[in-house]
């Protein structure tokens, strides 16, 4: 029995050294969308650890908000934090709380970042122990309404942050496409400087968005790539590919904008759309869509100037396009 107990302790330390730091990461909420978004990688090889859930360390809980738990991951203390996020506590208070009621009693080896909403009201926080790995840091803020914490250890530098930070701030598109720049931002050879060898930033990536209406654990949007260690292979340029073929990043305009054809008012819109097409296209069919290109409303262009009702939509980013040539981006309230 003792000999059995031994293997099992073994087992547990290898398990856990391999899971112990998840390098680089960022957990967003959009308060005109109210989705909530977390990506991140790492230099850990899944594969060897038996990990298939990529996107293990970033927690989303629809239109309540995202809990990214690394560095020494405990599986414990993530459950702890999504408890407290439900009981309504705002991100600085569930880091003041896992401070100080870590299950190991060990906070200072742990890295938060946590995004949340109360109401209308949209916070971020993040948080760095004293004994994480260096470099580590962590970093809070937001732009046009989106809140964000990046953090990191075993970095390269805070050049990686700040890089992740400017890339997240000046992309454009919907909080997906905010998320993908921001993990661009840290595609650099060792920016986890375990995988300086390989030639790679990491050895995983992933990104993921939950809307509103999205059940907990099924995120309307998660993609994620791992690689085998020495495979000299970057999964955020993989994960990119992937991202291309599913996703639009183009410029959302909030104005009146005619593209192919299109103009969409309000955008913006609330539970009726007004769009305006052009003469050339009447008599054809227009199809609303999803993030992934799911039809939702269809509808053949009657007249230049048609109202849809969108009042059954989630809020989130949609898609109005007429035979895959003619195409409009809006957002829906």
């Amino acid at each position: 029995m003792k000999r059995i107990l031994i293997i099992i302790l073994i087992f547990w330390n290898i398990v856990s050294s391999a899971i112990a730091q998840d390098t680089f990461s960022i957990v967003a909420a959009d308060s005109t969308t109210r989705e909530v978004g977390s990506a991140g990688a790492s230099c850990v090889d899944l594969f060897n650890a038996g990990i298939s859930d990529i996107g293990f360390l970033g927690d989303l809980l629809p239109d309540t908000g995202a809990i990214n738990t690394q560095a020494y991951y405990l599986v414990a203390n993530q459950n702890n934090a999504r408890a407290r996020m439900r009981e309504g506590l705002a991100p600085a208070e569930i880091i003041e709380w896992l401070s100080t009621n870590d299950v190991q009693g060990n906070s200072t080896r742990r890295q938060y970042g946590i995004v949340g909403f109360k109401g209308n009201e949209v916070s971020a926080a993040g948080f760095t122990g004293a004994n994480c790995d260096n470099y580590k840091n962590h970093k809070t803020g937001n732009i046009h309404g989106i809140y964000y914490s990046i953090q990191g250890n075993i970095l390269l530098g805070q050049l990686v942050i700040d890089s992740m930070e400017s890339r997240f701030r000046n992309a454009e598109g919907d909080l997906a496409c905010r998320l993908m720049a921001a993990l661009q931002g840290a595609n650099m050879v060792g920016a986890d400087t375990r995988c300086t060898s390989d030639g790679t930033s990491s050895l995983f990536a992933f990104v993921k968005v939950a809307q509103p209406a999205d059940n907990y654990g099924n995120p309307s949007y998660f993609i994620g790539v791992r690689t085998h260690d020495n495979a000299h292979i970057e999964p955020i340029d993989s994960l990119q590919l992937v991202f291309d073929e599913q996703h639009f990043c183009e410029t959302i305009d909030i104005s009146e904008t005619l593209k192919n054809g299109i103009k969409i008012f309000p955008n913006p819109a609330g539970n009726e759309l007004k769009i305006i097409f052009d003469q050339s296209l009447i008599g054809q069919i227009f199809t609303i869509k999803d993030q992934l290109a799911r039809p939702l409303i269809q509808g053949e262009i009657s007249e230049i100037s048609q109202h849809v009702d969108v009042k059954k939509l989630s809020p989130g980013l949609y898609m109005i396009c007429v035979d895959n040539v003619h195409w409009q981006r809006f957002l829906k309230n």
